[in-house]
């Protein structure tokens, strides 16, 4: 059975609403120091976004070698306990992958991750920020909408 993604948009043009960060929340972005941490909740949550994330190094070493790869877009939001949830971003205005730890869902981590993006791509001058979610992925999407983004097209999933 064929499984469809959605590409979803956010305009930036306008005004956007300011992250309410879950108290105890820093905000930081990719550090090879930070690399285990951030794969860690990738991989917890990666069976939720139908995604696969490679082995560590493997996946390091395709991270921070892509042509779109900035430091600076992998922002990381931890606290005390460690990092909590991630947003890999890519210098297209792309949302490649928003993970919030099992621990941390429900607490508006993901939705502050996803306001502030759209901020760091307004700050950029970008129009807009795109990101594919699987259609099944109910959850996810709620949350997109709720956040202004809109559908842009539907596709079938290739797999590797």
């Amino acid at each position: 059975m064929a499984e469809y993604f959605q590409l979803l948009r956010r305009d930036l043009t306008g005004s956007l609403p300011a992250p309410q960060w879950p108290a105890g929340t820093v905000l930081d972005h990719y550090r090879d120091d930070l690399a285990p941490a951030i794969h860690a909740v990738l991989c917890m949550t990666q069976d939720q976004g139908g995604g696969r994330v490679a082995q560590l190094e493997t996946w390091r070493h395709q991270f921070i070698t892509d042509a779109e790869f900035d430091p600076t877009l992998c922002l990381v939001a931890s606290n005390g306990e460690g990092v909590l949830g991630v947003a890999q971003c890519w210098t297209s205005a792309f949302i490649k992958n928003l993970s919030v730890h099992p621990c941390a869902q429900g607490q508006g981590l993901g939705r502050a991750l996803l306001l502030h993006a759209f901020q760091v791509f307004k700050q950029r001058g970008e129009p807009y920020v795109d990101l594919k979610v699987l259609e099944s992925n109910l959850r996810a999407r709620k949350l997109y909408e709720s956040t202004g983004m809109v559908f842009v097209l539907r596709d079938v999933v290739v797999e590797d």
